[in-house]
Parts: C-alpha cells; structure tokens; sequence
C-alpha cells in the first residue's frame, strides 16, 4: 500500500528527530510538491512493471498532512488479519490515521482485529509502525534502535500482543545522535540482513544482533554509516506476482553501494531503484518508507 501525497513538504516538527531531513531554499515548496509526486508516479510505475501488486491510496486534501507518503509508521497489516495502527511522536503525522483506508483495504481482505496503540500518545510514548520495527515475520523477532519514536515499554507490549521476541538496541549516527527508526540502518530480506552495525556501539548489543541474524541464517551485508545517512538501510524486499524476490532502494542509495555490496545482494533478490531525491532530502525518508506491506489474507 502506497499513498500519493498531495501536500509533501518539509515538517519542522519531524526534523526536531530526524536528522535526514534538510531544509534549504533550491526547490520552492510548490516546486518540492510537485517533484515529489512525480517521483511518487514514477516509483509505482516501476514496481508495478516489476510485477508487484500496488496498492495506490491518494492523500486527502485537507487537513494538510507533509508526510502522508510514509504510511507505514502509522500502519501495518499481519498475516492473520490483524491491523494495528500507532502512536506519531510529531503532532501532525497524527493525522494521517484515516479509517477509511480500512474500509478500502477491508473489501479486498479480511480484517479479523485492530489493534490500536494511538492511545499512547497521551503519556507521550510512541511506536512509529514499520519504521521503529523491523519484523522477521517467519522467526517472530521485533528489532528496535530505541529512539524518542521507538518506546521500550510499548515496545513490550507490542511484542506481548503479537507474540513476537524482543530485540532492542541503541543505534546513532556520525555525530552521535540516535537514529530515529530502525528502518534507516537496517533493512530484512528473507536469507540476508542490510545493516550499518557500525551505528551500534554497545558490543554487546552488536553481539546479540550478530548471533540472532546467525541462528536465523542471514547473510550480513554491512554498511557504512555514510551509506546509512544515504539510504542504504532503508530498502524493503518485496516479491512480485510470480514469486520472484525484489529489493527495491533508492537510486541515491544504490548509488552508495560497492559493487561487492551489490554482488551480496543479487544472490537473493534483483534490485530495483528509482529516484527519490526530494521526497529524501525534505521528507527524511526513502522507499521503504513509501511502502506498507499488505499480508492481511485476501477474502
């Protein structure tokens, strides 16, 4: 599931965290709108030629919502029907919770629960969706960079409510402030992980995550925390109709890769990379941002 943004731009509240975000004066904000809905097309075009099943949502047009093109921190979908929607730390990324993008999705596929952790927000605490959470569906293992976005306890309790296992680390960049989502310094496929554990600097939580991506049986592709702030751990594997297994990046951060990298990589899944310049450089996010992945059984 995608959504098509109709009022991108630049969020002062997110950037307070995010420290991908850039703001500067190259692009008119009506000239980023539109770059960026331009990239959006551009990027479904491309995965739907690949052969993957696109789901398109448009933004609604008011209230006006900068970073409605990232819908998958504040939804995700499970294979055994459940929906579970998530508390925003910024106060306007709240409002891209609509019902109705349930309602749409629950004509094609069953949704037997929703699990709703928004609730949280009134205590300040916060679990922003796919972006705090990398799941290894198969082996039931939540990973978490603990962030102001990413909450232990909530955490916890995610975990209890889907019977997933927890493993929590803290991550930070070149300048030492924490990543803000897991998703940018760590991307799961189905036999390989893409992970910048030069951001992790605790050893010991660098040890826990090497012996869990060991006992899982993923082959470790490293990248460089200048390869992180490029995008290169925000990828997401996909598969298309036929079953055949895609990583689809940006072309910023396939740009970033070594050709060995990329060696690693297509052992298990052909690249597929689009330009995303401006939804980056002013949304602070990438692909795998863009894409909320539907596994909800098809009624």
């Amino acid at each position: 599931m995608m959504v098509r943004p109709a009022h991108f731009g630049y969020n002062q509240e997110t950037a307070v965290s995010n420290a991908f975000q850039t703001m500067d004066e190259s692009l008119r904000p009506e000239e980023a709108r539109r770059q960026a809905v331009l990239e959006f097309d551009t990027f479904v075009e491309k995965l739907r030629s690949a052969g993957v099943d696109v789901i398109v949502l448009e933004d609604t047009d008011t209230p006006v919502k900068p970073d409605a093109v990232f819908p998958n921190n504040w939804i995700t979908f499970h294979e055994d029907g459940t929906v579970a929607t998530y508390p925003m730390n910024a106060p306007a990324r709240r409002l891209e919770r609509r019902e109705d993008v349930l309602e749409t999705l629950g004509k094609r596929f069953l949704i037997s629960q929703h699990l709703r952790f928004e609730h949280f927000e009134e205590m300040d605490m916060y679990l922003e969706g796919t972006g705090s959470l990398i799941l290894d569906r198969p082996n039931r293992i939540a990973y978490a960079c603990l962030s102001p976005r990413t909450d232990e306890h909530l955490l916890d309790d995610f975990c209890d409510k889907m019977g997933y296992e927890k493993l929590a680390f803290i991550a930070v960049d070149g300048n030492g402030q924490e990543v803000y989502h897991t998703n940018v310094m760590m991307a799961l496929g189905d036999a390989f992980v893409v992970v910048c554990l030069e951001s992790v600097r605790a050893k010991g939580e660098r040890e826990r995550l090497l012996n869990k991506f060991a006992a899982t049986k993923k082959e470790i592709i490293e990248i460089s925390l200048d390869q992180m702030m490029a995008f290169a751990g925000n990828m997401l594997q996909v598969r298309s109709r036929d079953g055949k297994p895609l990583l689809v990046m940006s072309e910023q951060a396939y740009k970033s890769l070594r050709p060995e990298q990329v060696q690693q990589i297509e052992k298990h899944a052909s690249i597929l990379h689009t330009p995303l310049y401006v939804i980056e450089k002013y949304g602070g996010g990438s692909a795998r941002c863009m894409m909320a992945e539907v596994f909800l059984p098809e009624k």
